[in-house]
């Protein structure tokens, strides 16, 4: 079987391998790189990140990279997403509390250390069931919350 795989990889070491792969890579679309040079990673806590009062009952802190978002979101028990959808995929992890999410064929209630994967252009809305830290990840970022065309979110509704 070893025979096999080498027979496979041509003769190839491992090493030789890797460097084809990102090399091949390194002439792809942006999107498919690694690192460019000249960018530089990004440390910070949530503690210095700036918070965003969106409305009466949901806080928000965000960083983006070129392709994905991060947020954490503080919402008051009684807080409510409204309806919508983005290009984005989403996933919600739940820090503390409980958010009751609403789809057009379910509702999805997530806790404390509980998950949410939502797919791209589902259209979906929450509840903050208890007072709530959500952390959500988003990609590609997300474009209107950076532009802060997120009036849906800047609106309390009950």
């Amino acid at each position: 079987m070893a025979a096999e795989r080498w027979a496979v990889d041509a003769g190839r070491s491992f090493r030789r391998r890797c460097e084809d792969y990102h090399r091949a890579k390194s002439k792809g679309p942006a999107s498919q790189r690694g690192p460019v040079k000249g960018e530089k990673m990004h440390k910070s806590s949530w503690e210095k990140m700036e918070s965003e009062q969106l409305n009466a009952l949901i806080s928000r802190q965000m960083l983006s990279g070129e392709s994905a978002t991060v947020a954490r979101l503080l919402m008051t028990k009684g807080a409510v997403v409204p309806r919508h959808f983005h290009v984005s995929e989403q996933f919600s992890l739940i820090l503390s509390g409980a958010l009751k999410f609403i789809f057009d064929d379910r509702e999805v209630v997530v806790r404390g250390g509980e998950v949410l994967y939502i797919p791209a252009n589902v259209p979906h809305s929450a509840v903050a069931l208890e007072d709530t830290v959500d952390v959500d990840f988003f990609a590609p970022r997300r474009e209107d919350w950076i532009r802060k065309e997120d009036a849906y979110l800047r609106e309390q509704r009950a």
